[in-house]
């Protein structure tokens, strides 16, 4: 699972990145509200992929995702991104999780078989 998300978490510092280049664009915006912001989402989920295995980690990966699609109230096409990778972080949580437990399955079967040839 840790992979999947964090190659998720990856691709939405870039798409936070992108989004302030785009959000500066805006006249009614400072340029260093955008990217205090966008720095502070960056770096989250920067430090997300770390946390990944951490109690919480999940969550906040969560909360950082209702994040992005709330930005689109700022840069409109942030709706349409933001939940993309909510479903791009559905799909690496869930079939994470499932990866995670067939390889614990076939270790232990492994392991079993291993113990059986043993004399």
């Amino acid at each position: 699972m840790r992979t999947l998300c964090a190659s998720t978490l990856i691709g939405e510092f870039f798409v936070i990145g992108f989004a302030g280049l785009v959000a500066m664009k805006d006249d009614t915006l400072s340029t260093t509200m955008v990217w205090t912001v966008c720095g502070i989402a960056m770096l989250l989920s920067v430090l997300l992929c770390g946390m990944l295995t951490r109690p919480g980690g999940i969550q906040l990966g969560w909360v950082l995702q209702i994040a992005l699609i709330v930005s689109g109230f700022v840069v409109p096409m942030m709706f349409f991104l933001g939940a993309l990778f909510t479903a791009l972080w559905w799909a690496s949580v869930h079939y994470g999780r499932l990866i995670d437990e067939a390889k614990a399955r076939w270790a232990a079967q492994a392991e079993s078989r291993a113990q059986a040839e043993a004399p």
